[in-house]
């Protein structure tokens, strides 16, 4: 089994990235959790460029629709079309249950699509799920 995934959660809603931390470390994940608040930021981030020239490349992307700047689906869109990213998984954790955005996230190689709940127990069992499986069980390709 790989060590556990280094995670990137992109999400512009300050309480909403709370609550899934918060999932995350009731379920004893270790590993530090960047949380990036818009969509050119973490274009840079998945760049390495400019403040983030350090950072590294996570395994997994916890990725919302709806963020500022440029939007979820020109990350996923980027990410996808990038020979050295297009391997990481990409979970939408977002509040759209649109079936335009379902087909988009798909049609765009996304691995996952979750629509946020607006019950607090439901989105905390969706994240420990979430957990349970991306974290636990998933088998991650070498970086390059």
């Amino acid at each position: 089994m790989n060590k556990m995934p280094r995670i990137l959660l992109v999400e512009d809603n300050e309480g909403d990235a709370e609550l899934v931390l918060e999932a995350l470390e009731n379920e004893e994940v270790k590993s530090a959790i960047p949380v990036i608040d818009n969509g050119e930021d973490a274009i840079s981030y998945l760049k390495q460029e400019g403040k983030y020239e350090n950072e590294i490349l996570p395994s997994l992307i916890l990725l919302d629709l709806n963020l500022p700047k440029s939007d979820g689906k020109e990350v996923l869109s980027f990410i996808k079309n990038n020979t050295d990213l297009k391997k990481i998984p990409v979970i939408i954790l977002t509040t759209s249950a649109l079936q335009s955005d379902v087909d988009f996230a798909y049609d765009n190689h996304a691995n996952c699509y979750i629509v946020k709940s607006g019950d607090l127990n439901e989105f905390n069992l969706s994240i420990q799920t979430l957990e349970k499986f991306w974290m636990h069980s998933v088998l991650y390709p070498n970086k390059k």
